[in-house]
């Protein structure tokens, strides 16, 4: 499995928000030079995210883009879902769908639910906020970098 680029570039953008934590107006194009993504891109997922209630918007002099809510209230979860739509590892997780050629006779198929569950509950676990923070170098002394159980994920390096 893998996110399209779309989904980690929203990761990407959404740490990067999360970062400024208020600190000075956002807007996409700031926020495409801070992270790498084409302007256009941003642009779209900027749009994407407020769209999904994320990042919240506000017009005039001062105006740009915010989080919608604390960074730790975000989840990685959360913002692929933004980008991607529902979290679904195989067709047969996704209520109403009937495409499977092997349906009927499938002995996973009652299984894929509580493994998509699995996924989505480890990426639903792992906060903005902790994607937000510089990770700890390993075998750092006296590293004042917090320390996470959460997996590491590729996104946060950008």
């Amino acid at each position: 499995m893998r996110l399209s680029n779309l989904a980690d570039y929203a990761v990407v953008l959404m740490s990067a928000a999360a970062r400024q934590c208020g600190s000075v107006p956002l807007h996409a194009g700031m926020l495409a030079e801070q992270t790498g993504i084409p302007g256009p891109t941003a642009q779209k997922l900027v749009s994407q995210l407020a769209r999904a209630g994320l990042l919240v918007a506000s017009r005039g002099s001062g105006g740009g883009v915010r989080l919608a809510r604390p960074a730790a209230a975000i989840s990685v979860a959360d913002i692929i879902e933004a980008v991607e739509g529902p979290i679904a590892l195989t067709s047969c997780v996704v209520e109403g769908r009937h495409d499977c050629t092997l349906e009927g006779s499938c002995k996973v198929q009652p299984h894929w639910g509580v493994v998509n569950g699995a996924v989505r509950g480890a990426l639903a676990e792992i906060s903005l906020a902790s994607l937000s923070v510089a990770p700890a170098k390993a075998g750092a002394a006296g590293s004042s970098a917090p320390t996470t159980t959460a997996p590491a994920f590729a996104g946060a390096t950008r």
